[in-house]
Parts: C-alpha cells; structure tokens; sequence
C-alpha cells in the first residue's frame, strides 16, 4: 500500500460504547417511564398540574435511583479487577509453574509453537508486571476500568432520563387540557422514540430502521398498558 493509500486509509470504529451504553440505559426509561406514567395519570385525572407535578416527581427520582445505579455498577467493575489482579498476582507468585503453562496455552491459540512459543513465553513471564497484565487481558479478558468510570456513568444516565423524561411531559407543562396534552405528548414521545432508536442503531452498529421501530413499540407498549390500567381502575 502506497504513503498516499495510508495517508487517506481511516478505520471507522465508534470505542466510547460504556457513554453509548449509559446514555441508552438514561434515555431509554427516560422517554418511557414518565410517558407511561403521564398516559395513565390521564385516564384517571384531569388535571395537567397534578400529572406535571407526578410526572416531575418521577422524574427526579427515577434520575437519582438510575444514576446511583450506575454508580454503582461502575464501582463493582472496578471492586472485580481489583480482586481479580490480587488473585492472579498470587497465583503468578506462588502457582509459577501453572501459570506458566496457561500462557504457553494462550499463545499456542494464536498459532506460536517450538522455539518461538518458547522465547516468547520467557519474555513474558521474566517482568511480574508484565506477565500479570498479560494474564489479565488474554485469560481474563479484564481491562483496568478507569477510576472516574463509576461517576462519569451516574452523571450520564442521570441526565439522559433527566432529558428524555422532560419530553413526554413537556406537552403537559403547555397545555392545560389533559386530553390535548395527551395527544401531543404521545406524537412528541413517539417521534423522540424513533429518532433516539435511530441514532443508538447508528452508534451501536444495529440496523437503523430496526432500532427506531424496537424503541417506539417498546414505548407505545408500556403507556398503552399504563393507560389502560388507569382506565380500567379510575
């Protein structure tokens, strides 16, 4: 391949997939929860401040209960390396000889065999530090989680329930007819809905179409029953 054929060659990899995640997981219950709730409230009241009121409360905590989960989630990743990296430390120390042969199983994988295997093997396992990062990447597909994974996760799912939970509320917050503000809500929610699904099958390599349509059934799916509870009891 040529200096130019290099010069213009770009491999189109999306890597930030752990924010693509988060934000999936925040929008996701964002658009649905508070649309669903707001969908029921209306079937049962008629009152655009009350669902405002509900609609918002939900909001607040469902942001709070969805990031502390992934704060959480983020710590736990981390709380797994770490005693993952204590256990394979020791077992490089005092279990050398097993140790030993697992990457000698690991390489011959990846097709190293006789002296090159052997050489290989000895440059590995002659810097502790470097035979424990090789252990944990080939046997334990672990990598290190970044130590601001955990926060940078509950800040993210937090404000995409907080934004997608505003939309299907917003109608709502304009409207003082319950009924109106229902429809709109369910067209604003609904083309949200698509276009959210069409942009997580973009970042996320899934077929576009797909995507959005997976997204608006699974919302419409959750107010419609929602709706028809509330109705059924009201």
């Amino acid at each position: 391949m040529s200096n130019d054929q290099h010069a213009h060659h770009f491999e189109s990899h999306f890597t930030s997939t752990q924010i693509v995640r988060d934000v999936v997981i925040g929008m996701a219950d964002g658009l649905t929860v508070p649309f669903a709730l707001a969908a029921g409230l209306s079937a049962a009241i008629d009152s655009s401040a009350i669902i405002v009121t509900a609609g918002l409360a939900e909001v607040a905590a469902g942001s709070i209960a969805m990031g502390l989960g992934g704060y959480l989630a983020g710590k736990t990743d981390i709380e797994h390396y770490d005693a993952e990296l204590k256990r394979e430390a020791y077992e490089i120390k005092h279990l050398r000889d097993r140790e030993i042969s697992e990457v000698e199983d690991i390489l011959s994988e990846y097709g190293l065999k006789g002296s090159s295997l052997k050489s290989v093997v000895e440059a590995i396992t002659s810097k502790p530090e470097r035979w424990l990062k090789f252990m944990m990447k080939f046997e334990l597909n672990l990598e290190r989680p970044d130590p601001k994974r955990a926060i940078v996760s509950a800040t993210t799912i937090s404000i995409a329930y907080i934004v997608g939970g505003l939309i299907p509320l917003t109608p709502y917050i304009l409207i003082s007819d319950v009924g109106s503000a229902l429809e709109m809500s369910i067209i604003v929610t609904s083309i949200a809905l698509i276009l959210f699904g069409w942009i997580k099958g973009r970042f996320t390599g899934v077929n576009q179409g797909r995507s959005a349509m997976q997204t608006l059934v699974i919302g419409a799916l959750a107010s419609s029953a929602a709706f028809g509870l509330a109705h059924l009891f009201s």
